[in-house]
């Protein structure tokens, strides 16, 4: 019995195989062929002994993949081979070397890619999950097909979770909905995006997916019905324009029907676009644009298009390649219905994506939009740092955003992520333009660097050699480019200072009879209740850690109470002090709650009902009777309170107070001499970690005034300050005024 279904399963795995032949998008040359029979065989000896949880035969697993890959991702004979074994490695006994020898370095290298990181534990914590994608990403660096591979492995293992437990249908399918739907998307992928996110909706919301399927169902004859009376009222005008056509009726995906039923707050009867009708014509590529218009045309002479719900492709593709109009129209019995035009080549490309893209990519010209996102994604990958969650976070920002076309002062057009400010743009073009930028114009007026785009703006920068980022930076831009490197070069500053301050720590810690070795290290990161040796580097540099405290760390250093301090704090050194002491970064103490656009100190107590803590997302609500209360954003009940009472609203976050500005003026007299002006501005900017904010000068009689507002980190900083203006030849008194 067991020989005949043997037997049986031989027979249907060679049908598949032959099918995988024939259904592939590529044409397959004589070459390709023994190419895949090659990995074909490899694959079937490797997993002879494996069996999926279905009970069945494991190689009819790779053998879907690479259906998926061959037919609807549509790549070619590498990629199918490479499907086929993508499971060989991490299963079996052959390793990448010996798939190097038997093919090439090309497949060795995608085969690698392909091998899962680590075996995933089912109650990981997220920043391993968050690690492993970001591993799984950065194969992007080496070739998009291990993504699209994974992508399918995916797709086929969401197909077949029936026979898996509940828990792990729920993970992978959450897993899937988090960053394989928007990486589909991204890749231009829509049908299998649409397939992943029905079927992780299917396994998170299993009873909601239920609900819109049958109801789908029971709608189906009528929608059918509907759709088939617009078709026959546009065919005839089609026709008599001698158009070549194809008219598809298009049900909306169960996954977007249930987004806009959560987003709109309707029941299911109440999403009025439930189906979509598309229209796909044949045309030389010269003709393209005009035929899509011309269809335009006929249209909307047949139903009143809504002018807010236009969405031309066509003459700005999205930057995944995706080429198409879209119009939503009043139809029969007040409905609304979005109709698709695209030609047959934008058809294949919304369907096939990628490889589409590569089919019809002519010789030379302009850059693709899919390649450039690519091109940027690698970018952002190589340049990435901090956690792994901030990074797949970052990451999925990238991927559904929505676009917005902007201009350049030449007339070239750019795609930003919808919510892009005027700085974002400047990263866009180059981050060095991003960090030298001193202002933004848009269409020609003066805006602020944290400027929301729309689409249709003109955007021109202005740069500086003498502007650098400031940690305000980061609130002002909304893409993951700009901000890593805003991050990076501000992150190089602080490293700068930090190699300053310790060298400044060594002489005045020298002067205290005190030599700056590790352990003493490691006490004055207890002492000033820090994490690393970097934090202390840093204060030191700034200032924030002055001479008085490193005295009175001395004499307790000194003193026998010293061992006493040591011994109670003992617990805050960690087990490797080498560690600490070399961490390579500034750790950020969120100590101090700041409100407002001006970062104002004010009183506040914190809410009961959220209890948040130092580095929590927070809003400030002005009550009646009790000051400011501090909610989390996350807060139960920060909705009603943000709707209801919106004007008592105060934007508020945490802050590191050594990292915090403040402003103060200082008036300046003395003998007005030739040169004086230009004297004092030098000294205030050859002052580190000082910025002009506004310099009013002026001369009378001999006698010279001067009024300086200026940024600056703390009082000592200001102090010396204060003490360089005063050295300067004629300079009398050099005062600060405190504003009432």
């Amino acid at each position: 019995m067991i020989e005949i279904d043997i037997e049986q399963e031989n027979k249907a795995i060679a049908k598949e195989y032959k099918e995988l032949l024939r259904i592939s998008y590529q044409t397959l040359t004589e070459e390709d062929k023994k190419l895949i029979r090659k990995a074909f065989d490899v694959a079937v000896d490797a997993h002879k002994d494996q069996r999926r949880k279905s009970g069945e035969a494991y190689i009819f697993h790779p053998i879907a993949v690479a259906k998926i890959v061959a037919a609807e991702i549509g790549l070619g004979a590498t990629s199918i081979a490479c499907a086929l074994m993508h499971d060989v490695v991490e299963d079996t006994d052959i390793t990448v070397e010996d798939i190097e020898k038997m093919f090439n370095p090309k497949i060795a290298q995608i085969v690698a890619g392909l091998t899962k990181i680590a075996k995933v534990k089912t109650d990981q914590e997220i920043s391993i999950q968050a690690e492993n994608f970001r591993k799984m990403l950065l194969t992007l660096n080496d070739d998009v097909r291990v993504i699209l591979i994974k992508i399918a492995d995916r797709l086929h293992n969401m197909q077949t979770m029936e026979s898996m437990v509940d828990y792990k249908q729920a993970k992978i399918a959450s897993e899937t909905l988090y960053i394989y739907a928007p990486l589909a998307h991204r890749l231009g992928l829509y049908n299998i995006k649409t397939e992943l996110e029905d079927l992780g909706l299917k396994y998170t919301e299993p009873e909601t997916y239920n609900d819109i399927v049958s109801k789908m169902k029971e709608s189906k004859e009528e929608q059918d019905a509907y759709i088939k009376s617009i078709s026959d009222v546009l065919k005839d005008s089609l026709n008599d324009e001698g158009i070549e056509y194809n008219i598809k009726g298009r049900p909306k995906s169960i996954y977007s029907i249930r987004r806009k039923m959560l987003a709109q707050g309707v029941t299911f009867d109440e999403v009025y676009d439930k189906f979509a009708l598309r229209i796909i014509y044949k045309a030389k590529p010269q003709e393209e644009k005009f035929l899509a218009w011309k269809i335009y045309s006929i249209v909307t002479d047949h139903y009143r298009p809504s002018p807010s719900r236009l969405r031309d492709w066509i003459s700005s593709p999205k930057s995944t390649g995706y080429e198409a109009l879209h119009i939503t129209v009043m139809g029969p019995k007040g409905r609304w219905v979005e109709v698709q035009i695209r030609s047959e080549r934008m058809d294949e490309i919304a369907e096939k994506g990628y490889a589409a893209h590569y089919k019809y990519k002519g010789n030379g010209g302009e850059e693709h939009g899919l390649e450039t996102w690519l091109n940027l994604l690698k970018e952002a990958l190589e340049n990435t740092s901090g956690s792994a969650v901030d990074f797949v976070e970052d990451f999925k920002l990238n991927l559904y955003s929505k676009e917005i076309y902007v201009f350049t002062p030449k007339g070239d057009i750019k795609s930003l992520p919808k919510g892009a400010t005027s700085l974002d743009f400047a990263f866009s073009i180059h981050s060095e333009i991003g960090i030298k930028t001193r202002g933004t114009r848009v269409n020609g007026k003066l805006v602020p660097l944290n400027h929301v785009l729309n689409s249709g703006d003109q955007v021109e920068i202005i740069t500086s050699a003498n502007q650098k980022p400031n940690p305000h930076w980061l609130d002002y831009v909304t893409t993951s480019r700009a901000r890593n490197k805003i991050k990076n070069v501000l992150n190089e500053s602080t490293k700068k200072i930090a190699e300053e301050g310790k060298e400044l720590l060594t002489r005045k810690l020298r002067h205290l009879k005190v030599t700056l070795n590790e352990s003493v290290v490691n006490e004055l990161v207890n002492y000033f209740k820090l994490k690393t040796s970097l934090d202390l580097f840093y204060r030191v540099g700034v200032g924030t850690i002055d001479n008085q405290q490193l005295k009175e760390y001395a004499a307790l250093k000194s003193n026998t109470f010293m061992n006493f301090f040591k011994g109670n704090k003992i617990k805050r050194t960690p087990s490797h002090p080498q560690e600490q002491v070399h961490k390579d970064e500034i750790s950020r103490n969120y100590d101090l709650l700041v409100f407002g656009k001006d970062q104002d100190k004010l009183d506040y107590k914190l809410a009961n009902c959220c209890n948040p803590i130092p580095g929590d997302d927070v809003f400030g609500f002005v009550t009646i009777n009790e000051g400011i209360k501090v909610h989390k954003k996350d807060c139960p009940n920060a909705i009603r309170l943000q709707s209801n009472y919106a004007y008592r609203i105060i934007p508020a976050k945490w802050i590191d107070s050594s990292q915090e500005e403040f402003k103060a003026t200082l008036k300046i007299t003395g003998m007005d001499t030739l040169g004086l002006a230009n004297e004092i501005t030098k000294v205030i900017s050859n002052n580190m970690h000082v910025n002009i904010q506004s310099i009013s000068l002026s001369g009378n009689a001999g006698i010279f005034n001067g009024q300086v507002s200026v940024i600056v980190q703390n009082n000592t900083i200001l102090k010396k300050l204060m003490e360089n203006i005063k050295k300067i030849d004629g300079i009398d008194k050099v005062t600060r005024i405190t504003n009432n």
